[in-house]
């Protein structure tokens, strides 16, 4: 199984901007696409990005389309996360996930389609 470590949370104020990276490491990370997914207590994970394993197409939800970048570095393994334009309502735990691909898409919700997840980074965005 992969396994998944989320960095780059953190504090900001409405309008900032914060990237969020994801380094994988186990046995092959080759056959994975990667995703971001966010929780916030009490409501269920809510997907927001994805990117192919070759990283050649990505998928994003309508509430972070044209303000979120998911990318992906394949020397080292990392997906990040460039996220813009910070609205309050982007507050919440993000984690990374990995999902085993047949075919080179973006892999899509729900989340229980995943098979490895990281523990997880918080944001947090203030008016």
């Amino acid at each position: 199984q992969v396994q998944l470590v989320e960095s780059g949370g953190g504090s900001v104020q409405t309008g900032d901007s914060l990237r969020l990276s994801c380094v994988a490491s186990g046995p092959n990370l080759n056959r994975n696409g990667l995703a971001w997914f966010r929780q916030v207590p009490g409501k269920e994970r809510e997907f927001v990005a994805s990117i192919s394993k070759r990283g050649g197409r990505t998928f994003y939800a309508v509430s972070v389309k044209d303000r979120f970048i998911i990318s992906k570095d394949m020397t080292k393994n990392t997906v990040f996360l460039q996220m813009n334009n910070l609205k309050s309502e982007d507050t919440a735990l993000y984690y990374c996930a990995a999902k085993v691909m047949v075919t080179d898409y973006a892999p899509s919700p729900p989340s229980s389609a995943f098979d490895s997840w990281g523990q997880g980074t918080q944001v947090t965005v203030s008016p």
